[in-house]
Protein backbone atom coordinates (compact mmCIF):
# COMPACT_ATOMS: atom_id res chain seq x y z
CA UNK A 1 0.00 0.00 0.00
CA UNK A 2 2.77 2.45 0.91
CA UNK A 3 4.53 1.79 -2.39
CA UNK A 4 1.33 2.54 -4.30
CA UNK A 5 0.90 5.86 -2.49
CA UNK A 6 4.54 6.78 -3.18
CA UNK A 7 4.07 5.98 -6.88
CA UNK A 8 0.94 8.17 -6.97
CA UNK A 9 2.83 10.98 -5.24
CA UNK A 10 5.74 10.78 -7.68
CA UNK A 11 3.38 10.73 -10.67
CA UNK A 12 1.45 13.78 -9.51
CA UNK A 13 4.65 15.64 -8.63
CA UNK A 14 5.56 15.07 -12.27
CA UNK A 15 2.26 16.56 -13.46
CA UNK A 16 2.80 19.57 -11.18
CA UNK A 17 6.29 20.03 -12.67
CA UNK A 18 4.82 20.21 -16.17
CA UNK A 19 2.33 22.83 -14.91
CA UNK A 20 5.31 24.82 -13.62
CA UNK A 21 6.98 24.54 -17.03
CA UNK A 22 3.84 25.92 -18.66
CA UNK A 23 3.71 28.77 -16.16
CA UNK A 24 7.37 29.53 -16.96
CA UNK A 25 6.40 30.59 -20.51
CA UNK A 26 5.56 33.97 -19.02
CA UNK A 27 9.32 34.57 -18.64
CA UNK A 28 9.62 34.95 -22.42
CA UNK A 29 7.21 37.88 -22.52
CA UNK A 30 9.20 40.79 -21.16
CA UNK A 31 7.03 43.74 -22.18
CA UNK A 32 4.14 42.38 -24.22
CA UNK A 33 1.92 44.80 -26.10
CA UNK A 34 -1.80 45.06 -25.30
CA UNK A 35 -2.44 43.30 -28.60
CA UNK A 36 -0.26 40.35 -27.59
CA UNK A 37 -1.80 40.28 -24.12
CA UNK A 38 -5.30 40.00 -25.58
CA UNK A 39 -4.03 37.11 -27.68
CA UNK A 40 -2.66 35.42 -24.54
CA UNK A 41 -5.92 35.89 -22.67
CA UNK A 42 -7.84 34.48 -25.62
CA UNK A 43 -5.46 31.51 -25.71
CA UNK A 44 -6.11 30.85 -22.02
CA UNK A 45 -9.86 30.97 -22.64
CA UNK A 46 -9.60 28.45 -25.47
CA UNK A 47 -7.51 26.11 -23.33
CA UNK A 48 -10.04 26.23 -20.50
CA UNK A 49 -13.05 25.61 -22.76
CA UNK A 50 -11.39 22.62 -24.46
CA UNK A 51 -10.15 21.20 -21.16
CA UNK A 52 -13.62 21.47 -19.66
CA UNK A 53 -14.92 18.91 -22.14
CA UNK A 54 -12.07 16.59 -23.12
CA UNK A 55 -10.24 16.61 -19.77
CA UNK A 56 -13.29 16.79 -17.51
CA UNK A 57 -16.80 16.19 -18.91
CA UNK A 58 -15.96 13.31 -21.22
CA UNK A 59 -14.02 11.40 -18.50
CA UNK A 60 -16.84 12.24 -16.06
CA UNK A 61 -19.38 10.58 -18.36
CA UNK A 62 -17.20 7.49 -18.79
CA UNK A 63 -16.51 7.24 -15.07
CA UNK A 64 -20.17 7.72 -14.15
CA UNK A 65 -21.17 4.81 -16.37
CA UNK A 66 -18.76 2.57 -14.46
CA UNK A 67 -19.38 3.50 -10.85
CA UNK A 68 -22.96 4.76 -10.56
CA UNK A 69 -26.43 3.39 -11.09
CA UNK A 70 -27.68 6.88 -11.95
CA UNK A 71 -27.70 7.91 -15.62
CA UNK A 72 -24.41 9.56 -16.52
CA UNK A 73 -26.14 12.60 -18.01
CA UNK A 74 -27.76 13.39 -14.66
CA UNK A 75 -24.47 13.12 -12.80
CA UNK A 76 -22.51 15.36 -15.16
CA UNK A 77 -25.34 17.91 -15.42
CA UNK A 78 -25.66 18.18 -11.65
CA UNK A 79 -21.89 18.42 -11.21
CA UNK A 80 -21.51 20.96 -14.02
CA UNK A 81 -24.25 23.27 -12.72
CA UNK A 82 -22.91 22.96 -9.17
CA UNK A 83 -19.46 24.05 -10.36
CA UNK A 84 -20.84 27.08 -12.21
CA UNK A 85 -23.01 28.00 -9.21
CA UNK A 86 -20.03 27.65 -6.88
CA UNK A 87 -17.98 30.10 -8.96
CA UNK A 88 -20.88 32.56 -9.17
CA UNK A 89 -21.37 32.47 -5.40
CA UNK A 90 -17.61 32.77 -4.89
CA UNK A 91 -17.52 35.87 -7.09
CA UNK A 92 -20.36 37.44 -5.11
CA UNK A 93 -18.66 36.64 -1.80
CA UNK A 94 -15.32 38.05 -2.96
CA UNK A 95 -16.97 41.22 -4.27
CA UNK A 96 -18.98 41.71 -1.06
CA UNK A 97 -16.00 41.04 1.20
CA UNK A 98 -13.71 43.41 -0.67
CA UNK A 99 -16.33 46.16 -0.62
CA UNK A 100 -16.74 45.75 3.15
CA UNK A 101 -12.98 45.81 3.69
CA UNK A 102 -12.68 48.99 1.64
CA UNK A 103 -15.69 50.36 3.56
CA UNK A 104 -16.57 52.68 0.69
CA UNK A 105 -19.11 52.86 -2.08
CA UNK A 106 -16.38 52.60 -4.68
CA UNK A 107 -16.89 49.86 -7.24
CA UNK A 108 -15.00 46.73 -6.09
CA UNK A 109 -11.73 45.93 -7.81
CA UNK A 110 -12.86 43.87 -10.80
CA UNK A 111 -9.26 43.12 -11.73
CA UNK A 112 -8.61 41.36 -8.44
CA UNK A 113 -11.91 39.49 -8.62
CA UNK A 114 -11.01 38.23 -12.07
CA UNK A 115 -7.61 37.00 -10.86
CA UNK A 116 -9.13 35.20 -7.87
CA UNK A 117 -11.73 33.47 -10.03
CA UNK A 118 -9.11 32.42 -12.59
CA UNK A 119 -6.84 30.89 -9.96
CA UNK A 120 -9.74 29.21 -8.19
CA UNK A 121 -11.14 27.64 -11.37
CA UNK A 122 -7.80 26.23 -12.54
CA UNK A 123 -7.03 24.93 -9.04
CA UNK A 124 -10.44 23.24 -8.85
CA UNK A 125 -9.75 21.71 -12.25
CA UNK A 126 -6.47 20.20 -11.01
CA UNK A 127 -8.05 18.50 -7.99
CA UNK A 128 -10.06 15.86 -9.91
CA UNK A 129 -7.11 15.33 -12.25
CA UNK A 130 -4.94 14.52 -9.24
CA UNK A 131 -7.68 12.27 -7.88
CA UNK A 132 -7.87 10.46 -11.23
CA UNK A 133 -4.14 9.70 -11.13
CA UNK A 134 -4.36 8.60 -7.49
CA UNK A 135 -7.27 6.28 -8.28
CA UNK A 136 -5.39 4.82 -11.26
CA UNK A 137 -2.48 3.90 -8.97
CA UNK A 138 -4.72 2.96 -6.04
CA UNK A 139 -6.41 0.14 -7.95
CA UNK A 140 -2.99 -1.52 -8.35
CA UNK A 141 -3.19 -2.82 -4.78
CA UNK A 142 -2.85 -6.55 -4.19
CA UNK A 143 -3.47 -8.90 -7.08
CA UNK A 144 -4.34 -6.04 -9.44
CA UNK A 145 -0.67 -5.04 -9.66
CA UNK A 146 0.53 -6.11 -13.08
CA UNK A 147 2.95 -4.61 -15.56
CA UNK A 148 0.07 -3.76 -17.89
CA UNK A 149 -2.00 -2.02 -15.20
CA UNK A 150 1.06 -0.13 -13.97
CA UNK A 151 1.79 1.11 -17.49
CA UNK A 152 -1.85 2.14 -17.81
CA UNK A 153 -1.62 4.27 -14.66
CA UNK A 154 1.65 5.80 -15.85
CA UNK A 155 0.08 6.59 -19.23
CA UNK A 156 -2.78 8.42 -17.50
CA UNK A 157 -0.27 10.46 -15.50
CA UNK A 158 1.75 11.31 -18.61
CA UNK A 159 -1.37 12.33 -20.52
CA UNK A 160 -2.61 14.60 -17.74
CA UNK A 161 0.89 15.99 -17.26
CA UNK A 162 1.27 17.02 -20.89
CA UNK A 163 -2.16 18.65 -20.81
CA UNK A 164 -1.00 20.65 -17.79
CA UNK A 165 1.57 22.57 -19.82
CA UNK A 166 -0.92 24.87 -21.59
CA UNK A 167 -2.94 25.04 -18.37
CA UNK A 168 0.05 26.48 -16.52
CA UNK A 169 0.35 29.09 -19.25
CA UNK A 170 -3.40 29.71 -19.00
CA UNK A 171 -2.83 31.02 -15.46
CA UNK A 172 0.47 32.89 -15.75
CA UNK A 173 -0.16 34.69 -19.05
CA UNK A 174 -3.47 36.34 -18.06
CA UNK A 175 -1.87 37.43 -14.78
CA UNK A 176 0.89 39.08 -16.80
CA UNK A 177 -1.80 40.93 -18.70
CA UNK A 178 -3.13 42.26 -15.39
CA UNK A 179 0.26 43.86 -14.72
CA UNK A 180 1.86 41.35 -12.34
CA UNK A 181 5.60 40.74 -12.46
CA UNK A 182 6.90 37.70 -14.32
CA UNK A 183 8.12 36.22 -11.03
CA UNK A 184 4.70 36.49 -9.38
CA UNK A 185 2.95 35.20 -12.51
CA UNK A 186 5.16 32.11 -12.52
CA UNK A 187 4.71 31.54 -8.79
CA UNK A 188 0.91 31.70 -8.95
CA UNK A 189 0.82 29.67 -12.16
CA UNK A 190 2.78 26.76 -10.74
CA UNK A 191 0.98 27.02 -7.40
CA UNK A 192 -2.30 26.17 -9.12
CA UNK A 193 -0.89 22.70 -9.80
CA UNK A 194 0.28 21.97 -6.26
CA UNK A 195 -3.11 20.51 -5.38
CA UNK A 196 -2.51 17.59 -7.76
CA UNK A 197 0.06 15.77 -5.55
CA UNK A 198 -2.22 16.22 -2.53
CA UNK A 199 -5.27 14.96 -4.43
CA UNK A 200 -3.22 12.11 -5.92
CA UNK A 201 -2.23 10.79 -2.49
CA UNK A 202 -5.83 11.09 -1.28
CA UNK A 203 -7.06 9.24 -4.36
CA UNK A 204 -4.60 6.38 -3.81
CA UNK A 205 -5.52 6.09 -0.11
CA UNK A 206 -9.29 6.26 -0.56
CA UNK A 207 -9.60 4.67 -3.97
CA UNK A 208 -13.00 3.03 -3.39
CA UNK A 209 -14.68 6.14 -2.02
CA UNK A 210 -12.98 8.67 -4.31
CA UNK A 211 -13.84 6.68 -7.43
CA UNK A 212 -17.53 7.06 -6.60
CA UNK A 213 -17.41 10.87 -6.37
CA UNK A 214 -14.90 11.39 -9.17
CA UNK A 215 -17.55 11.93 -11.91
CA UNK A 216 -19.17 14.70 -9.85
CA UNK A 217 -15.78 16.29 -9.14
CA UNK A 218 -14.79 16.26 -12.81
CA UNK A 219 -18.08 17.81 -13.94
CA UNK A 220 -17.94 20.33 -11.07
CA UNK A 221 -14.53 21.55 -12.23
CA UNK A 222 -15.81 21.81 -15.82
CA UNK A 223 -18.70 24.03 -14.76
CA UNK A 224 -16.34 26.28 -12.83
CA UNK A 225 -13.95 26.64 -15.76
CA UNK A 226 -16.68 27.38 -18.32
CA UNK A 227 -18.18 30.12 -16.16
CA UNK A 228 -14.83 31.85 -15.67
CA UNK A 229 -13.85 31.56 -19.34
CA UNK A 230 -17.17 32.86 -20.68
CA UNK A 231 -17.96 35.45 -18.01
CA UNK A 232 -14.49 36.86 -17.29
CA UNK A 233 -11.75 35.98 -19.77
CA UNK A 234 -13.45 36.14 -23.16
CA UNK A 235 -15.13 39.55 -22.61
CA UNK A 236 -11.83 40.92 -21.31
CA UNK A 237 -9.74 39.75 -24.27
CA UNK A 238 -12.35 41.23 -26.64
CA UNK A 239 -12.12 44.68 -25.05
CA UNK A 240 -10.35 46.11 -28.13
CA UNK A 241 -12.43 44.22 -30.64
CA UNK A 242 -13.17 47.32 -32.72
CA UNK A 243 -9.46 47.78 -33.52
CA UNK A 244 -8.54 44.10 -33.86
CA UNK A 245 -11.84 42.26 -34.44
CA UNK A 246 -10.34 38.78 -34.85
CA UNK A 247 -7.03 38.97 -33.01
CA UNK A 248 -8.22 37.75 -29.60
CA UNK A 249 -10.55 35.30 -31.32
CA UNK A 250 -7.48 33.78 -32.98
CA UNK A 251 -6.05 33.19 -29.52
CA UNK A 252 -9.26 31.48 -28.36
CA UNK A 253 -9.35 29.18 -31.39
CA UNK A 254 -5.62 28.39 -31.10
CA UNK A 255 -5.85 27.58 -27.39
CA UNK A 256 -8.89 25.37 -27.96
CA UNK A 257 -7.22 23.56 -30.87
CA UNK A 258 -3.97 22.88 -28.99
CA UNK A 259 -5.74 21.61 -25.88
CA UNK A 260 -8.10 19.48 -27.97
CA UNK A 261 -5.16 18.03 -29.90
CA UNK A 262 -3.35 17.06 -26.69
CA UNK A 263 -6.43 15.60 -25.03
CA UNK A 264 -7.58 13.55 -28.00
CA UNK A 265 -4.08 12.44 -29.01
CA UNK A 266 -3.16 11.37 -25.49
CA UNK A 267 -6.53 9.81 -24.75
Amino acid sequence: MNNIVILALLATLGTWFVTALGAATVVFFKSPSPKALNLMLGFASGVMIAASFWSLLQPAIEQAEKVSSLPSYIIVTVGFLAGALFMWVSDKIVTFTRSKVNNTCVKPNERMNRIIMLLLSITLHNIPEGLAIGVAFGVLQGTNFTTESLMGAITIAIGIGLQNFPEGAAVSLPLRREGYSRKKCFFLGQASGLVEPIAGVIGALLVVYVEAILPYALAFAAGAMILVAVHELIPECQSNQSNQPYFATTGIVSGFAIMMLLDVMLG
